[in-house]
C-alpha cells in the first residue's frame, strides 16, 4: 500500500474531551527484520471490545509507515489511511490485527520511534514515537504485555522485560508487566557490558548490565553503584523491589532527552551514564547518580502506575523528581541539595511560569505533547508534591504512598486518583490544594509584621498574576515554615509550618520576651516568590545566625541582589557590608565547603534582570554585565590578602572521590581560584590546569583562564588531548561562548557551528554551542541582535531534522518582553521568521505561536 500525505493544520487537543479506547489490548507481539534503510516490522495484536468505553472506533496511530499487509483473523483486509494512522472495520468480539510494515531507521533524524545512532538501533517512544514503528492505539491508557523476536545481524539485541529464546541471528524478550506502548524499548548494536548483580530484599537475584559501544566500558563503574544504591533506597524507602530477572541499561550518544524508562531496558544519553575522573566533573557524577535514580523509581511511579493521559504527565514526573531529590539530599548534603534545587526552579521553572509559555502543572490543552516536558510538569510538579507531604507530615505522606501503590498498581491514574488516596488515607479535604495542579503562574507571597505585648503577628498576603488563558486566580494552600531568632541569634521558635488557605491571612506567636527577627519560608517549603521589606542589617543577621542553611543562603542572595540592583541603577559600589558578610563565610572552616561555595556563587546574570523588571525597570544587558564584573573583582582584591592560602587549603589531596565531601571542597576551590584569577594574571590557573589529574579541576581551570582571555594555548591543549571523546569536546564547545566577552559570544558561536567536530545532528553538540550562547545573558542580548538572528538560523536549520530539540531551544526568547522596545523588535523579527518557514514542524510551531500570542 502507500505512504499517506501530510496534513497542514495543527489538531488541538484539550484534557476534557478525554474518553477511554474502545477496545483492550490483551497482548502484542512484535517481530522486527532489521536493515538500515529497509527494516520490517510485523505486528501481531489481540484486541477485545471495552465494556467501559462509550465509542468502538477502531483507530491506530500510525506515522511515517509504509504498510505492506494487514489482516483481521487471518483475513487481509484494506484499512483507510491518513497522515496519522488508520481505520477499519472491526468485528464486535475479540479479533487478532496482524500488519506488516516498512520503515527507514536510517533516516530518522528526528530521533523518535526506531532510529540509528553512529551504527546502532534505538527507540525513543514517549510521548507518541511508537506509532513511528508500528500501527498501534499509541496513548498511554492502552496498557499490555509483549513479546519481541529481533531478526538481524548485530551482536546484542536487547529490548523489554525478560530474555527468552536467542541464537544466530535472533534474539527474543518477554515482558509480563502490562505497559503502555511509550515504554517500549528496542537496541542492538556492537556493545560490551559491564554486569553485575543485585539481591532484592526478598532474596530474589537481578542480572544487572550497563551496555556501551567498545572503548566507553571503562565508564561504567560509577552507574552501576548508582543503579544499586537507587534500588536499595526504593526498597528502604518506599518499599519498593524490582520485578524483573534483568535490569538494562544502554548508552546512547543521539538522544534528545536525559534519559528513558522503558521497562527494564533504560536508554539513556551516553552523557547521564557514562563517567570517569578524568573525563567527567563533580556536577556529571552527580547528575549522573540523579538520573539513574529517577529513571529507575519510573518503574514503580510511572511503569507500574502510568498516566491515564499526558495531560496527567506530572504524575509520573512530579513524584519521581521529587523522589530523586530526596535521593540525592540522603546520598550528599540536603541543604546544599535544596538550594540547588532553588536555583533552578527560579532559573528555568519561573521565567517559564511568568512568560508567554505558562501553563499549569497539568495542562489542559496542547497540539504537541513534547512540549510539555518542561520544568513547570518536572520540577514544579515535585515542589507540589514536597508541599503535600510538608502538610500531611512524613509519616502520614508514606502511609499514603503505601495505599498509592496497593490500590492502583497496573493501572493508568489521574491527579483526582492520586489526591483520592491522600485525603481518604489522612482524612483532609484536599479540593483547594488541587489549584497547584490546575492554575499556572508563580504565586507572589508578601508579608507585614507587628510586635505588641509579647505577641507577635505575621499577616500574609498571596496573589498570582493573570497568564495566558487564565486571568483570575483562586488562593492556593501554601505551607510556610517560619522560624523566629531572638535579638543574639539564638532560635526561639524552631520551625513550624504555617497553612495559608486565604488571599490574606495573620498568625500570631505569643509569650515573647523581645521582637524576634523572623525566618520565613525556611527550607524553601514553597515554590513562591516571596518578599518583606526589610533592612540590609537583618539579611546580615539571618546570613550570620539563622539555623536554617537555605534561608542563611537566601539572606546571602538577597544582600547580592540589592547590591547588584543598585550598581545597575544608581551607579553605587558594591555594598560593603555584604562583602564583609562574604569575607566571614567563606574564612569560616565549621561551614559544608559546598554550601561556602554556594554563597559565594553570585546570582547569575539572567537572575538578575528578572528581579529589575520584577521591579518594573528595563533590564539593560550590558550593564548587567558590568556590575557583575566590577562585584566580583572588588570581592576579590578585598579577599587578595586570604585568596592564596584559602586556595591551598581547599585543595583536595590524594585519588579522585565523587562524593560529596570532595566535590564540595572541589567547588569551593573552583570559587576560590576564580576570585583568584581576577588579581594574579592567571598564575594558579595556569599552574592548576598543568598539574590536573581529574576532569573537575582542569575544567574549572581552564574556565577561569578563558574568561581571564590568558588561556589560548590551554584550550589548544585540551583540544588536542581529548578531541576524540565526544563527551568531552561538548564541554570544550560550551566553555568557549560560556566564558567569551559579551561582544564576542555570538561570533565565537557562529564559529563554532562551521568547525569540522560541530555537528547539528546530535542533540549534545548542538546544545553545547547554542545552549552557551542563551545562557551568556549579555551576549545572547547583544543590541545588534546577532545572538538572536544566529539562534533563529540554527533553529530553522535544525527543526526538519529534529523538531523536539528545536521547539525546546526556542525557550530562550520566552522572556524577551523583559528588554527594551529595540531588543523586543529584533526578537519579534526572528520569531516571526522562524513561522513563516514552509513546512515548520508541529513542535516548533506551537512554541513559537505561544511566544508569539502572549
Amino acid at each position: 500500500m502507500n505512504d499517506a500525505a501530510p496534513s497542514t493544520q495543527p489538531e488541538t487537543f484539550y484534557l476534557k474531551d478525554y474518553a477511554p479506547f474502545g477496545f483492550v489490548v490483551e497482548s502484542v507481539e512484535l517481530t522486527f527484520r532489521l536493515a538500515p534503510e529497509t527494516t520490517r516490522v510485523l505486528s501481531k495484536i489481540r484486541f477485545a471490545p471495552n465494556p467501559d468505553a462509550p465509542d468502538r472506533h477502531f483507530f491506530l496511530h500510525g506515522e511515517k509507515l509504509k504498510l505492506i499487509s494487514s489482516r483481521i483473523n487471518g483475513e487481509a483486509v484494506t484499512p483507510v489511511l491518513t497522515d496519522t494512522g488508520l481505520t477499519c472495520d472491526v468485528p464486535d468480539q475479540p479479533f487478532t490485527w496482524e500488519a506488516e510494515v516498512e520503515i527507514n531507521p536510517q533516516a530518522n533524524t528526528a530521533l523518535e520511534g526506531l532510529y540509528m545512532s553512529n551504527g546502532m538501533y534505538c527507540t525513543q517512544c514517549e510521548a507518541e514515537g511508537f506509532r513511528k514503528i508500528t500501527y498501534y492505539p499509541d496513548r498511554p491508557d492502552v496498557m499490555s504485555t509483549f513479546s519481541v523476536r529481533i531478526e538481524g545481524e548485530e551482536k546484542v539485541m536487547l529490548s523489554n522485560g525478560n530474555p527468552g529464546d536467542r541464537g544466530v541471528g535472533y534474539s527474543e524478550w518477554h515482558d509480563p508487566w502490562p505497559k503502555p506502548a511509550y515504554l517500549f524499548a528496542l537496541v542492538a548494536g556492537d556493545l560490551i557490558n559491564h554486569p553485575d548483580r543485585f539481591t532484592t530484599g526478598s532474596g530474589k537475584e537481578v542480572e544487572l548490565n550497563i551496555w556501551v559501544r567498545p572503548g566507553d566500558e571503562d565508564k561504567c563503574a560509577f552507574g552501576m553503584e548508582a543503579l544499586k544504591k537507587s534500588m536499595t533506597w526504593d526498597e528502604e524507602v518506599y518499599g519498593r523491589e524490582y520485578d524483573l530477572d534483568v535490569f538494562n541499561i544502554v548508552a546512547v550518544d543521539d538522544f534528545n532527552m536525559g534519559a528513558m524508562e522503558n521497562k527494564g531496558l533504560n536508554i539513556f544519553n551516553s552523557s547521564c551514564v557514562l563517567a570517569s575522573p578524568e573525563t567527567s566533573t563533580d556536577a556529571n557524577f552527580e547528575r549522573i547518580e540523579a538520573i539513574i535514580a529517577h529513571e529507575y523509581f519510573h518503574n514503580w511511579t510511572g511503569n507500574r502506575i502510568t498516566c491515564r493521559d499526558w495531560f496527567q504527565l506530572c504524575l509520573k514526573e512530579g513524584l519521581t523528581v521529587y523522589r530523586d531529590a530526596q535521593f540525592t539530599a540522603d546520598m550528599r548534603s540536603a541543604p546544599v541539595k535544596r538550594i540547588e534545587d532553588a536555583i533552578d526552579l527560579r532559573a528555568r521553572q519561573f521565567p517559564e511560569d511568568n512568560g508567554p509559555l505558562a501553563h499549569p502543572v497539568r495542562p489542559e490543552a496542547f497540539q504537541e505533547i513534547n512540549n510539555f516536558y518542561t520544568a513547570t510538569v518536572y520540577e514544579k510538579g515535585a515542589e507540589v508534591i514536597g508541599m503535600l507531604k510538608r502538610l500531611v507530615g512524613d509519616a502520614a505522606y508514606y502511609t499514603a504512598l503505601d495505599l498509592y501503590f496497593e490500590r492502583h498498581d497496573g493501572q493508568a491514574c489521574t491527579i483526582e486518583d492520586w489526591i483520592k488516596v491522600f485525603e481518604d488515607s489522612t482524612g483532609r479535604d484536599l479540593a483547594q490544594f488541587k489549584n497547584w495542579y490546575s492554575q499556572a503562574g508563580t504565586p507572589r507571597l508578601t508579608v507585614q509584621d507587628s510586635y505588641e505585648g509579647g505577641t507577635y503577628t505575621l499577616t500574609f498576603r498571596q496573589t498570582t498574576p493573570p497568564t495566558p488563558g487564565q486571568d483570575h486566580k483562586d488562593p492556593k494552600v501554601i505551607p510556610i515554615a517560619v522560624g523566629l531568632l531572638n535579638p543574639n541569634g539564638d532560635e526561639v521558635v524552631p520551625t513550624t509550618v504555617l497553612e495559608m488557605t486565604q488571599a490574606e491571612q495573620s498568625f500570631r506567636f505569643e509569650g515573647l520576651s523581645a521582637r524576634p527577627i523572623p525566618s520565613i519560608l525556611r527550607d524553601f517549603s514553597a515554590p513562591v516568590i516571596f518578599t518583606r521589606e526589610t533592612s540590609a542589617e537583618e539579611r546580615a543577621f539571618l546570613l550570620a545566625h539563622d539555623t536554617d542553611p537555605f534561608n542563611r543562603w537566601e539572606a546571602g542572595r538577597e544582600l547580592a541582589k540589592a547590591s547588584r540592583i543598585a550598581m545597575v541603577t544608581e551607579g553605587a559600589s558594591p555594598d560593603a557590608q555584604y562583602l564583609d558578610a562574604l569575607q566571614s563565610l567563606v574564612r569560616d572552616d565549621a561551614l559544608d565547603p559546598a554550601f561556602r561555595a554556594l554563597v559565594l556563587s553570585p546570582p547569575s546574570e539572567s537572575e538578575i534582570a528578572q528581579a529589575l523588571a520584577d521591579q518594573g525597570v528595563t533590564p539593560a544587558p550590558d550593564a548587567i554585565h558590568d556590575a557583575a564584573e566590577t562585584f566580583a573583582q572588588t570581592l576579590a582584591q578585598n579577599l587578595s590578602d586570604s585568596l592564596p592560602r584559602l586556595f591551598a587549603a581547599t585543595k583536595v589531596e590524594g585519588p579522585y572521590k565523587p562524593d560529596a565531601r570532595d566535590a564540595g571542597l572541589r567547588a569551593l576551590n573552583g570559587r576560590i581560584l576564580a576570585l583568584l584569577t581576577r588579581i594574579d594574571g592567571a598564575e594558579a590557573a595556569a599552574k592548576q590546569f598543568a598539574e590536573a589529574d581529574n576532569m573537575t579541576v582542569q575544567n574549572t581551570a581552564l574556565a577561569c583562564l578563558l574568561k581571564a582571555e590568558k588561556g589560548e594555548a590551554q584550550s589548544q591543549a585540551f583540544y588536542e588531548q581529548w578531541q576524540d571523546d565526544r563527551l568531552v569536546m561538548d564541554k570544550w564547545f560550551a566553555l568557549q561562548v560560556a566564558t567569551a566577552r559579551p561582544e564576542r559570544a555570538p561570533g565565537v558561536a557562529e564559529a563554532l557551528t562551521r568547525h569540522p567536530l560541530f555537528t547539528i545532528k546530535n542533540p549534545n553538540r548542538f546544545r553545547a554551542v547554542m545552549g552557551a550562547l542563551s545562557m551568556n545573558h549579555a551576549g545572547f542580548h547583544q543590541a545588534d541582535g546577532s545572538g538572536y538572528r544566529l539562534l533563529a538560523d540554527q533553529l530553522i536549520a535544525l527543526d526538519p531534522l529534529n523538531p523536539q530539540t528545536t521547539a525546546r531551544m526556542c525557550t530562550a526568547f520566552q522572556t524577551w518582553k523583559r528588554y527594551d522596545a529595540d531588543r523586543q523588535e529584533k526578537i519579534l523579527t526572528e520569531l516571526k521568521r522562524i513561522k513563516a518557514v514552509d513546512g515548520l514542524s508541529r513542535d516548533t510551531n506551537e512554541m513559537v505561536s505561544r511566544i508569539l500570542d502572549a
